[in-house]
């Protein structure tokens, strides 16, 4: 099957529209709630994964006696792998279906990252990084595109910018955990904890419905009608009340032949330009900051459990704003709101830099640190709900996963950078590098992107 589906039949383009409404009138419920539970979750176990080999570096470079340049690779792996899955999962998603493939980059990501607890060297590390990697990229478009389309627009930023908040508990929780099992235990007993989260492929399974406006989309109209029929019956059971009529079908969605094409279309392509930069420049600053900064605090001379309770209190911050940015994005937009914090990003990471450079007592280390992070996770929160918003149901997982790719391209090419350039320039050189990808973001955010604060989708 081709993801260039052709012209899009009146009778299906008339069948997208109605379904799009029937979502549109839902109230909001413990429906959207179930879906915010069941996908943050997902992603909560891959910021576990991504959590744990930070602090695992830092052990292995010990054990291992590895380069800096080695650890870069190591990290650069994985991120190499999610660009990967990034690519093919949107593709095959926007084609076979979203559900499906969500569990078979689950699987995949928690067979490797169990196999990470039994590598034997440098060489085996690398391999199995990059595997684990692929599943855990490959789930990222996926979820996005998936969730928000469950949710009515005038919802959509505040249940769907709640998403990230699970990225900050799945991070915290490898934190926490490598606070207390890597210094004692090792660092393979913490893989085997990453890997723990296979059993909730079953739970996706049983209660994660596949998108009616996808399988519309697709043509399979009678699939499209059993599933929202399906979800609203749910609603009904949970409100214990009729829905309200449908006020008016939104506006039919374009009939004209969708194909990867279409990402450059002049409707398009400026947000196309706009995703890749703030994708690949936002995630160069967030992995060039966490990814090494359990070593940057040790190589700033402090110790490896104290940079670990660091940390946690930093992914205690990521929390509070993401939670905040949810809520406002429904109330001052999408665009102006991301802009800002990744602005006020791009001046606490070069202030943390030179805060660190001077050696400071842990009160400082940890104030700064939170403003850092607290900026950081608002970037993320927006971008998540922002980013599928931007492309019609046909080709949302793959807009998606091109955007997704750009920033594993980013993140992969930010450990190395970092690793290398650490020798050269110094911790606060570092910081410095970060704080400029943050605002090379920003810029382009600000002349290129459009608000979709509550756009039907489709109608974007």
């Amino acid at each position: 099957m081709s993801l260039a589906t052709g012209a899009l039949p009146q009778d299906t383009a008339k069948k997208v529209a109605e379904i799009s409404a029937r979502i549109e009138r839902l109230p909001l419920c413990w429906f959207h709630y179930k879906m915010l539970l069941i996908h943050g979750f997902g992603w909560a176990f891959d910021a576990f994964d991504v959590g744990i080999v930070t602090f695992v570096v830092t052990a292995l470079a010990k054990d291992w006696n590895l380069t800096s340049g080695q650890i870069g690779v190591i990290l650069s792996a994985g991120l190499a792998g999610m660009l990967v899955g990034a690519i093919i999962s949107g593709y095959v998603a926007d084609i076979f279906g979203r559900k499906k493939i969500f569990q078979i980059t689950l699987l995949i990501f928690c067979v490797f990252s169990l196999l990470c607890a039994f590598a034997q060297n440098y060489s085996t590390m690398v391999i199995f990084r990059f595997f684990t990697g692929m599943g855990l990229g490959g789930e990222t478009p996926v979820v996005s595109s998936l969730f928000g389309e469950f949710i009515p627009a005038k919802h959509r930023g505040k249940i769907q910018g709640q998403l990230n908040t699970f990225w900050a508990i799945g991070w915290l929780g490898a934190a926490v955990i490598s606070y207390f099992i890597i210094p004692s235990y090792g660092w393979r007993l913490a893989f085997i904890a990453g890997a723990l989260p296979a059993f909730f492929i079953w739970i996706i399974r049983i209660w994660l419905p596949e998108s009616p406006r996808w399988a519309a989309n697709r043509g399979l109209l009678d699939k499209a009608e059993e599933l929202i029929r399906q979800i609203e019956d749910e609603v009904r059971n949970i409100t214990r009340q009729e829905l309200p009529p449908v006020e008016k079908i939104a506006q039919l969605p374009d009939t004209e032949k969708i194909s990867v094409g279409v990402l450059f279309s002049p409707k398009y392509i400026k947000r196309t330009i706009m995703l890749w930069v703030l994708w690949f420049f936002g995630m160069f600053g967030y992995y060039g900051l966490f990814s090494w900064l359990p070593t940057l605090l040790v190589k700033s001379g402090y110790s490896m459990v104290k940079s670990f309770s660091y940390l946690v209190f930093m992914q205690i911050a990521y929390i509070p704003n993401q939670v905040l940015s949810a809520f406002l994005m429904d109330k001052l937009g999408r665009k102006w709101l991301l802009f800002t914090n990744l602005i006020l990003s791009a001046c606490s990471a070069i202030a943390y830099g030179i805060v660190l450079n001077g050696q400071p007592g842990s009160g400082v280390i940890i104030l700064v640190g939170v403003i850092t992070s607290w900026f950081v996770s608002g970037v993320w929160g927006i971008t998540y709900t922002y980013t599928p918003e931007l492309f019609p149901t046909r080709i949302r997982a793959t807009g998606t996963g091109s955007a997704s790719a750009c920033s594993r391209v980013g993140s992969m090419l930010a450990p190395i950078v970092v690793g290398y350039s650490l020798a050269a320039v110094g911790v606060q050189g570092v910081f410095a590098i970060v704080g400029a990808a943050f605002a090379i973001a920003a810029l382009f955010v600000a002349t290129m992107g459009v608000e979709t604060r509550q756009k039907v989708l489709d109608e974007v």
